[in-house]
């Protein structure tokens, strides 16, 4: 056994070497490297609170030797965020737990920023918004159900209301459609629940209504007059208008006899003399009032100016 202890620190000392020499060519062959994947986030949910447009993924960094790195994927990890304990705020930094199946390091990633909601509940009146043909008025419409439930963010539910948009003119005196979809609408306008975008997912109980329009026929006509509008700016000095003749003089304009009867006239558009000095003529589109309107093609009118220059007026004295 001597020659295991003669000369024995030498050949510690080259047995060492030859390990650190056996490590260095591994390392060689298969030397630590590192990787980034992106993974999805699991949510956990709160009771209380919601999350409004969580980010759907991470960026993970794992670090490890090149064989394990190689065969690393998104699989491998497990990204989970718990908004359990969660505080209500506008920009709230939540951690991201990050876990693997893989033998590689995880470096852990970046706080997530969220906003995070109360959830509210709220019962919403379903209407019904449907447009009347011409010569049609829409007299009664109803929903089944008449009511919804909404559960997401408070914010979204601050003046949130629930319709079924009927757009085919109405024109018949009952119509009854299925499977209408409820939209909602808020102070940022169309809300769409579809797709999620929040945690847990804002929803109304029901999404579909059936609905019935009555209406009845409730047009009448009425010929109305057109009048020109004072010029906008007169004739140059020394010049006056002495005649207006408008063609045509009056128009054929049909609606409902409710908005009828507030219209006593039609005003034509004000036109600009101030470079006339004789006859002038102007070709103007008539501004037919919103709730109705005109019978036939009459969308124009000519305004015909007659304008001279004011009498000489002498300033002799009488004899």
């Amino acid at each position: 056994m001597s020659w295991l202890t003669e000369d024995w620190r030498l050949k510690l000392l080259a047995l060492g070497l030859a390990i650190l020499m056996l490590g260095a060519v591994a390392f060689a062959q298969n030397p630590p490297t590192t990787k980034t994947l992106k993974r999805q986030i699991s949510y956990k949910p709160s009771a209380t609170l919601v999350a409004i447009n969580p980010p759907p993924s991470v960026s993970v960094t794992v670090t490890g030797l090149s064989d394990a790195i190689e065969n690393v994927t998104a699989d491998n990890l497990f990204a989970t965020v718990d908004l359990s304990h969660a505080s209500a705020g506008q920009a709230v930094k939540l951690n991201v737990t990050v876990t693997t199946t893989a033998p590689v390091t995880i470096q852990p990633p970046p706080p997530i920023v969220v906003h995070m909601d109360t959830i509210q509940e709220k019962d919403l009146p379903v209407q019904v918004v449907a447009h009347p043909a011409p010569g049609w008025v829409v007299t009664k419409t109803s929903s089944i159900p008449d009511t919804v439930h909404f559960t997401g963010p408070a914010s979204w539910a601050e003046n949130l209301v629930a319709f079924v948009n009927y757009a085919s003119p109405v024109q018949s005196t009952t119509n009854t459609q299925l499977n209408q979809l409820i939209q909602l609408q808020n102070n940022n306008g169309a809300l769409n629940l579809e797709p999620c975008t929040t945690v847990p997912c804002a929803n109304l109980d029901v999404q579909t209504a059936t609905i019935t329009i009555e209406a009845q026929t409730g047009s009448s006509s009425s010929t109305v007059p057109l009048v020109a509008a004072p010029p906008s700016r007169p004739p140059p000095a020394n010049y006056e208008v002495t005649g207006v003749t408008i063609s045509p003089l009056t128009v054929i304009i049909t609606g409902d006899p409710t908005t009828l009867g507030k219209i006593q006239r039609i005003i034509l558009p004000a036109v600009d003399l101030s470079s006339y000095t004789s006859t002038a003529q102007f070709r103007v589109n008539i501004p037919f009032p919103d709730g109705v309107n005109p019978v036939g093609s009459v969308t124009t009118a000519t305004i015909t100016y007659t304008i001279q220059r004011n009498p000489t007026v002498s300033s002799s004295p009488s004899p």
